[in-house]
């Protein structure tokens, strides 16, 4: 008897799908890039984030209220098509993420690039809940571990500024 998921593959829309779902996952190719995705990731969020931002805060919070989901739903999938839990090749969930640490934040290159590092560093050292957060599998919990990195990210990057403008 055959899976669902073997069937899926005889059919050329399937095919389609999942190649829609790896390109939204890998953020276009970039998790594909040998030596530090979640990096590339978070780096290739940039100039996207950045638009956004200067559009205003509504846009980016629309942006990442639309993003989550998404994520969650290719995270999850892409899991399934590469055989693998939290693969590291997804880094749509590095994009949410650092959507977070600046969310609401005006852009400038200091803005962004200590939101670059504050994220890497929770996103890397996963301190207290966020590992636990991940446990929570599927996509849900690739993507939610880096939205609580996110938040000790922006909190910080939040309290950095203050002590610079103060």
């Amino acid at each position: 008897m055959m899976s669902k998921f073997q069937s899926d593959n005889l059919t050329g829309s399937a095919r389609f799908s999942k190649k829609v779902i790896l390109a939204l996952a890998t953020w276009f190719g970039i998790g594909l890039i040998p030596g530090a995705p979640g990096t590339y990731g978070t780096l290739a969020a940039v100039p996207v984030v950045w638009f956004i931002a200067t559009l205003g805060k509504g846009y980016g919070i629309l942006f990442l209220l639309g993003l989550v989901p998404v994520a969650v739903w290719c995270a999850h999938c892409a899991q399934d098509i590469l055989g693998r839990e939290d693969p590291g090749e997804i880094v749509i969930d590095e994009v949410a993420g650092f959507s977070l640490t600046v969310l609401c934040l005006p852009p400038s290159w200091l803005v962004f690039g200590v939101g670059v590092i504050l994220f890497r560093i929770f996103d890397i050292l996963k301190p207290y809940p966020i590992k636990r957060v991940e446990r929570l599998g599927g996509g849900l919990g690739i993507v939610a571990d880096d939205l609580l990195a996110g938040c000790y990210a922006h909190v910080c990057l939040r309290l950095i500024l203050l002590s610079v403008r103060g």
